[in-house]
């Protein structure tokens, strides 16, 4: 009896200290009142964000307001957090939802996918295994039968949507190591081909795959900075007949560097004939697919092993949507399902299909199929059609409108992509350009970046995203005229002091 007494006490306490514990984590699953006090601060700043979008700068130059982030106290009120937000992340540095973004390769994050994302967040629902998010499963899949008919993929082809470009490249590559039967013995025999433009992030997929002993041939380009056959024939023949293992060629549908779509279709018939996995990255060009006009030009696409698409550049949706299709299903399983104990009841109820979490790094996902199938069942098609053909032809003005003002201009852009520089009387072209792009960062009202194209610091500019228009062009030609005037009539700022 006195044991009884003593553990009925003893969880009497243990109760009682759970409940304490209850009450001190309640403010994590506010009441009605306390959500929609959040939300209205929410929903009122991104209400004058969005108003005052085009009245503010594209990127801002002083960055010192971020340090503050570190001063904050422990606990704040909502309103003086998302000031703080506003003051230390929005306003330092890029605003990448800003119209005058023509950096890099813009994306946008159009306002039905910020919705989606509410959604799936508050409702946390799992897309990783079809036994538990059997309809968040079964809306990736409808997205991805979407992305593979637009590349001309096949019923049977299979893939994955991931966080970028450079998961869904690295899904990509593991894939086609396996597919190839690769083992560790044979990576420094094993043989990559691509051209200096292909994107930085198979480079890194190849490495992380742990295949950075495999040998990467830089295939020449034509004027167009596009992969030439020819030479990729030629390097392929040579490597076979020093008794190596070629094995992988990278394509792309749209380089960062000047927007170039190589021969795809050419490309194809060399990886046919001499037995390559032929990977194309189209994170940037690959829904322009979508223009039945434009379809010629990705001639090839549908031969890939496997193609990779963002979503968040070329379909304007928020950062963290990307995508990778794979034509032969079983390859990108073989190389991605394991199954753990602990996942039994998951494995035995699987009979409509496979889960995400075979074919792809990820267990744990966040639920990204809504932010596409959300605008896309809002809207149709059409408008993100009509966006595209805007930016194509926005670019193809800046080309002709920028070659006007007296730049030197790069091809004519087979994306939205347009490289430029100007050519000063005397003097080092390329330190004048980088001074130039640094004057335009100081303006502020644009955001413009460079790259290297032949051993020339170039100037580009990506048209992409979605709120850019005919104004925010006219308003980028404004401000390289107005900064070569500067810096013409101030050579100090970019000549080196003798």
């Amino acid at each position: 009896m006195v044991i009884g007494r003593s553990m009925h006490a003893n969880s009497r306490r243990e109760r009682a200290r759970i409940l304490e514990l209850e009450a001190s984590a309640r403010p994590l699953d506010p009441d009605a009142a306390g959500r929609d006090r959040l939300m209205r601060e929410a929903h009122g700043y991104v209400q004058r964000f969005l108003k005052e979008l085009t009245e503010t700068p594209a990127y801002y130059h002083d960055k010192s307001a971020v340090a503050e982030l570190r001063r904050l106290p422990a606990e704040n009120g909502i309103e003086q957090l998302v000031a703080r937000i506003d003051e230390s992340v929005v306003r330092a540095g890029l605003v990448p939802s800003h119209p005058g973004h023509l950096a890099y390769i813009p994306g946008g994050g159009i306002y039905a996918s910020s919705v989606a994302d509410y959604l799936a967040a508050v409702t946390n629902e799992y897309a990783g295994v079809r036994f538990v998010g059997p309809g968040s499963v079964e809306m990736e899949d409808l997205i991805l039968d979407w992305m593979a008919r637009i590349v001309g993929f096949p019923a049977t082809a299979d893939g994955n949507l991931a966080s970028g470009g450079s998961i869904a490249s690295l899904t990509a590559i593991v894939a086609a190591r396996e597919a190839a039967g690769l083992k560790a013995r044979d990576f420094d025999r094993a043989v990559v081909y691509a051209t200096s433009h292909i994107h930085q992030c198979l480079h890194k997929a190849i490495r992380v795959a742990g295949m950075g002993e495999t040998a990467v041939r830089d295939v020449a380009v034509d004027d167009g900075f596009r992969l030439c056959p020819d030479s990729l024939s030629e390097l392929v023949a040579a490597d076979r007949a020093r008794g190596l293992r070629p094995w992988l060629v990278l394509g792309s549908a749209g380089t960062a560097d000047t927007g170039a779509i190589d021969p795809l279709d050419r490309i194809a018939d060399i990886a046919e004939r001499e037995d390559l996995w032929f990977h194309v990255d189209a994170a940037y060009g690959g829904f322009f697919a979508l223009l039945d006009e434009f379809r010629p030009r990705f001639a090839g696409l549908e031969r890939a092993d496997s193609v990779v698409l963002d979503p968040h550049k070329s379909m304007f949706l928020p950062y963290g949507t990307g995508a990778v299709l794979v034509q032969n299903r079983d390859a990108l399983q073989d190389a991605h399902a394991y199954y753990a104990a602990y996942l039994q009841d998951t494995v035995e109820s699987e009979g409509g299909g496979r889960s995400p979490a075979a074919v792809s790094p990820e267990l744990t996902k966040h639920f990204r199929a809504l932010r596409v199938w959300l605008p896309l069942l809002l809207y149709g098609e059409e408008p993100f059609r009509a966006c595209l053909r805007e930016k194509l032809e926005l670019a193809n003005y800046f080309h002709r409108e920028v070659a006007a003002l007296g730049f030197e201009v790069g091809p004519e852009p087979d994306l939205t992509v347009v490289t430029y520089r100007w050519v000063p009387e005397s003097g080092s072209a390329n330190a004048f350009n980088q001074a130039l792009v640094e004057e335009t960062h100081r303006d502020g009202r644009v955001f413009l970046s460079s790259t290297t194209v032949a051993g020339n610091f170039m100037l580009r500019m990506a048209v992409l995203a979605f709120r850019t228009h005919l104004d925010t062009i006219d308003l980028a030609l404004e401000v390289l005229r107005d900064a070569v005037a500067r810096l013409e009539a101030e050579p100090g700022l970019w000549r080196p002091a003798r």
